[in-house]
């Protein structure tokens, strides 16, 4: 299988756009705490932050896509909490970890 660098991780359907609009304030901020308790200062797979957090979120509500797991991710990166490798519209091409500080 070739990897083709124009090819993202598909967006949510309908359905699943209409669950991650239904969540609370509280349910985001409770993702995003859950995917910065995956991420260490060593490199991880974006798929593997994602996949440990919706493993470990208690009562996590169904049907909401490990894309927009993904998506939070980036907005760490965004910010500069996180720093990236790879290619970050494939969470299997890509990986994340806490931004080291320079002393």
């Amino acid at each position: 299988m070739e990897f083709d660098e124009g090819a993202t991780d598909p967006e949510p359907t309908h359905e699943q756009m209409t669950l991650i609009a239904g969540l609370t304030e509280r349910d985001v901020s409770e993702i995003d705490t859950y995917i910065l308790s995956c991420v260490s200062t060593r490199w991880s797979k974006v798929a593997k932050v994602v996949a440990d957090t919706m493993f470990q979120i208690p009562g996590r509500i169904e049907g909401i896509p490990d894309v927009y797991y993904s998506q939070r991710v980036w907005r760490f990166v965004e910010q500069g909490i996180l720093e990236h490798q790879g290619f970050l519209g494939r969470m299997h091409y890509s990986e994340v970890r806490r931004q080291i500080k320079e002393t």
